[in-house]
């Protein structure tokens, strides 16, 4: 990675310190740099956004990949910033730019969500995105706090709703918008959340994905909770809460 990311990273960390403002999530010879940035823009509205940046190796000579969520934006919207800075960021010169991509956006967040009529708060019936389920399986926990703290982190930024199950299995529940369920999919594979046998920090190899479905008449699971069990039966009954038993019947029950 170039000398002028790890500058920016310094520089960015400055400015936004801060708490949870400036989260760097990895740092790699060979994917570069993940963080992420939190702002709260102040105008008619008060709009918690979550935005992650990935800077490639060959950054600045190519602009950044950028995530967008917000609990308080619709899903369009954040496409639509997300699209807005990347634009915004190909007509800059191929200097450092994420600072200056977050005072544009400052600078022109009302605009860019006065057009879309989709706050969370005043969506009319029927106008949301249609609602999926996803059920993954990891294999092993080393670094367990850590680890539980990342995916409740990654599920409330982008959010999704669902469980966390831990005993003989360690299952993930997720509940949300598709788009949503592939932006966590790309984080529990791309960021280095455990740690292996000698203690180095890893990617998450050995999940599987068991199940990702739009699911009918589905009922609605109102928040993330980490749920312990201590037998199959007692997991059984969690799926049951949630009116989830045929999808523990057939992913969960079948497994080795």
């Amino acid at each position: 990675m170039s000398e002028l990311a790890l500058d920016e990273m310094s520089v960015l960390s400055a400015i936004y310190c801060e708490k949870d403002e400036f989260e760097l999530l990895e740092k790699s010879a060979e994917t570069g740099i993940l963080f992420d940035c939190f702002h709260l823009y102040i105008g008619n509205e008060r709009t918690l956004l979550s935005l992650l940046f990935q800077l490639p190796t060959e950054y600045p000579h190519c602009v950044p990949k950028i995530s967008v969520s917000s609990k308080q934006l619709s899903r369009k919207q954040c496409q639509h910033i997300k699209q807005s800075l990347l634009e915004k960021a190909s007509t800059l010169e191929p200097d450092p730019m994420v600072h200056e991509l977050l005072l544009w956006l400052q600078q022109n967040f009302t605009e860019l969500t006065l057009n879309d009529q989709s706050l969370v708060e005043v969506q009319e019936e029927g106008g949301e995105e249609e609602t999926w389920i996803a059920l993954f399986l990891i294999d092993h926990m080393r670094s367990k706090t850590k680890y539980i703290k990342a995916i409740e982190k990654w599920s409330s930024d982008l959010g999704l709703t669902g469980r966390l199950f831990l005993g003989k299995l360690i299952l993930v529940l997720l509940q949300g918008a598709r788009r949503s369920i592939k932006e966590y999919i790309h984080l529990q594979r791309t960021v280095k959340v455990d740690v292996d046998s000698s203690g180095k920090r890893c990617k998450e190899k050995m999940m599987r994905v068991l199940c990702e479905t739009q699911v009918s008449d589905l009922k609605r699971i109102s928040s993330f909770e980490i749920k312990e069990f201590l037998s199959l039966e007692e997991l059984q009954r969690e799926f049951e809460q949630v009116g989830l038993l045929k999808l523990y019947q057939e992913f969960v029950a079948t497994l080795p």
